[in-house]
C-alpha cells in the first residue's frame, strides 16, 4: 500500500493518526508571566486533528527570551497553563511535543533579565532589529559565554525538559534552528570560540548534544526530536560548509537515539527559496523518522512520503489557516486564506476564529 499523509505511523511509543505534523508557531500571545492563555488552550485543542503537534517555540530560561508575550517553560504557572493545553489535544485524540528554545543574541536588554546583555557563542552583532515592547531596536552586540557558564545553559534545558514531562506533554523538540542559540553554536558563522565549544565540528556540537543527552535523561530518545535549518540564513546566520555540519550533527543527534529530526530543507522559512538540503545524505546520516518542513502543499507531501524521501511533513501557515487541515486535505476541501496581518500578537482574531468545514 503507498504510504501517503494519512498512512498511521509509530513515533516512539505514539502511533499517530495521520503523518501531518504542525510545525512550531510563534504566535506572541501568552499572558502576564508567558503563561498560555485561554486562548491558546482553544488554539491547539482545535488542531488535535494534526498527527503530531509541536507547540510554539517556548523559552527555557528568563535569558532564553527573545520576544514579547513567548511562552515559558521555566515557571509552576507556566506547567499549569500548558497542563491545561495538553489535556484538551489529549482530549480530544491528538499528540504534542514542546519546542524547547533559548534564543541567544537575538534578543534585547529591555527582554533579559535585569537588563543584561544577550548571550552567545561569540560576541558577533547580528543584522535587523529586535522585537521589544517599546518596538523594534536595533540588534546589539551579545555577551561571549564563558566555558564556565555553559553547563548552566545545559541545566536550563534539563530543568525545562522535566517542567515538560510534568505539563503532560508526549514529548519535546530541542530547537537547534532558525539562527538561535544551539544553532549559533553550530554554524561557524557565529561561533568563533577558542575553546572546547568552538573550532572544529565537533566542538561546534559539543552544546547541542550535551544539551540532547540531558534531554535524554528525562524523556528518553524514544521521545525527543530535534530541529535543524542547515540552509536558513535567517537571524544572520551562514556557514562554510552546512553539509558537513549538518551531516555530522545527523549522525550524532542518532547515535544518541533521537525519534525523528524536524528539517527546515530550504533557505528560507516559507519555502520561497529554491535551494534544497541534499536529503538522500540525510537519509544515511540519522536513522530515526524525518520530518520535511519548507512551503509543501498536500501533493508535494505526498510525493515526498510515497518516495520515501520524508516520514512525516509539517505544514505552517496552512495550519495558523486551517484548524482542521487533515480533513481538509482528505476531503480536497478549499483552503482558508492566511491573515498575516494577525499572525504576531493580538487576540482571538486570525488565532482561534479561523472557521472549520463544519462551521463553514
Amino acid at each position: 500500500m503507498m504510504t501517503d499523509l494519512f498512512s498511521p505511523i509509530a513515533l516512539g511509543p505514539h502511533t499517530l493518526r495521520n503523518r501531518l505534523v504542525m510545525a512550531p508557531l510563534t504566535r506572541n500571545r501568552a499572558g502576564a508571566g508567558q503563561v498560555p492563555t485561554d486562548l491558546a488552550v482553544e488554539y491547539y485543542r482545535q488542531r488535535a486533528g494534526a498527527g503530531l503537534i509541536i507547540t510554539e517555540a517556548t523559552q527555557v530560561s528568563p535569558q532564553g527570551v527573545g520576544y514579547p508575550n513567548t511562552p515559558g517553560i521555566h515557571s509552576d504557572n507556566q506547567v499549569a497553563g500548558w497542563r491545561r493545553v495538553t489535556d484538551a489535544v489529549h482530549k480530544a485524540g491528538g499528540h504534542i511535543f514542546l519546542q524547547l528554545w533559548h534564543v541567544g543574541r537575538i534578543s534585547h536588554p529591555s527582554l533579559q533579565p535585569e537588563g543584561n546583555l544577550p548571550v552567545a557563542p561569540s560576541a558577533i552583532q547580528p543584522e535587523g532589529e529586535a522585537v521589544t515592547y517599546e518596538g523594534m531596536q536595533p540588534y546589539i552586540t551579545p555577551r561571549a559565554l564563558e566555558t564556565k557558564e555553559i553547563p548552566g545553559i545545559v541545566a536550563q534545558y534539563r530543568k525545562a525538559a522535566a517542567k515538560a514531562l510534568t505539563a503532560g506533554f508526549d514529548g519535546v523538540e530541542i530547537h537547534a534552528a532558525n539562527g538561535y542559540l544551539l544553532d549559533q553554536f553550530l554554524r561557524d558563522g557565529t561561533n568563533q570560540r577558542g575553546d572546547a565549544y568552538g573550532g572544529s565540528i565537533e566542538n561546534r556540537f559539543r552544546l547541542l548534544r550535551d544539551v540532547t543527552q540531558a534531554v535524554i535523561d528525562i524523556w528518553g530518545a524514544e521521545r525527543v526530536g530535534a530541529r535543524l535549518s542547515p540552509l536558513n540564513g535567517f537571524n544572520s546566520m551562514a556557514d562554510s560548509d552546512p553539509q558537513a555540519t549538518f551531516g555530522y550533527a545527523a549522525r550524532e543527534l542518532g547515535r544518541l537515539g533521537l525519534v525523528y529530526l524536524h528539517v527546515v530543507e530550504g533557505a528560507s522559512l516559507d519555502g520561497s527559496d529554491p535551494r534544497r538540503l541534499d536529503r538522500a545524505s540525510f537519509a544515511q546520516d540519522f536513522p530515526g523518522l524525518y520530518i520535511a518542513n519548507g512551503g509543501y502543499d498536500k501533493a508535494r507531501a505526498n510525493a515526498a512520503l510515497a518516495s520515501g524521501q520524508s516520514d512525516l511533513v509539517a505544514f505552517g501557515q496552512l495550519y495558523l489557516a486551517n484548524p482542521d487541515l487533515a480533513a481538509r486535505f482528505a476531503q480536497d476541501a478549499p483552503l482558508n486564506t492566511p491573515d498575516a496581518v494577525t499572525f504576531y500578537g493580538g487576540d482571538a482574531r486570525g488565532y482561534t476564529d479561523y472557521p472549520s468545514l463544519s462551521a463553514a
